[in-house]
């Protein structure tokens, strides 16, 4: 089953400082955006991509994804919105073709394995509706109220059964009708995951391995872990070319 892939990046990214949009923060001297793009291109399953990059910078984002990518690449770029929901609306419209499957992908994890992307895919092929490559939490986690009654900042109410928990990642897959009809039934808001929108329409959501390597890339200290990631992934193709 062929798939097309929504990217929104347009978002500034504030939690990793300053500067550039960060989906065009560079790790290696190249965008995320474009580590991202050759990720998911790489899998055979994917056809087409379309970016939603910031407003005012559409036609630097074309340039540099023509540079980058080769300027025969199937990707597309438009505007973005103001939120994450309304840039991936804005790229769901601008989908041409017939692609039964849409997967929505973060820029900013930028080296999600072709394992992952064929195995979301592959569910939906199966017959999913909705799909979503996940972790199991690693972490004890805890909930807090905002205050404690000793007039501290925060204090633990209970501590959370992880076993059933999943960390989730993106891309998430999607029947494309699925997903249009998820956008046009939810408010226009900050919805930062689109398979939660699916779910309030009462869609079950498939859950497949993700994998560690998709990490996002949202704080200073990530920037490090992906910049080690590049390095051992040049490292080992120079290994393999010897």
């Amino acid at each position: 089953m062929r798939a097309a892939v929504l990217v929104p990046a347009a978002g500034l990214g504030l939690r990793l400082g300053g500067g550039l949009p960060k989906a065009l923060r560079e790790l290696g001297d190249v965008p995320m955006l474009v580590h991202a793009l050759r990720s998911l291109l790489a899998a055979p399953c994917i056809d087409a991509a379309v970016v939603a990059a910031p407003p005012d910078g559409v036609d630097d984002v074309r340039g540099l994804l023509a540079r980058e990518l080769g300027a025969d690449a199937p990707v597309t770029v438009v505007a973005g919105g103001a939120t994450r929901q309304e840039s991936v609306r804005r790229a769901l419209d601008a989908l041409t073709g017939d692609c039964p499957v849409v997967l929505v992908h973060d820029a900013a994890r930028p080296f999600v394995p072709v394992e992952v992307v064929e195995a979301v895919v592959a569910t939906i092929e199966a017959g999913a509706l909705a799909v979503v490559p996940a972790l199991p939490v690693v972490d004890t986690v805890k909930e807090v109220t905002d205050v404690a009654p000793d007039g501290a900042a925060e204090c633990v109410v209970r501590t959370v059964d992880r076993a059933s928990l999943r960390a989730v990642q993106t891309p998430q897959g999607f029947r494309r009708d699925v997903l249009a009809a998820a956008h046009e039934a939810s408010p226009e808001g900050d919805t930062t995951d689109d398979a939660g929108m699916v779910e309030r329409m009462g869609v079950t959501v498939s859950v497949v391995p993700g994998s560690e390597e998709a990490f996002k890339v949202t704080r200073p200290f990530d920037l490090l872990l992906a910049e080690a990631l590049l390095n051992r992934r040049r490292e080992q193709r120079a290994d393999r070319a010897e």
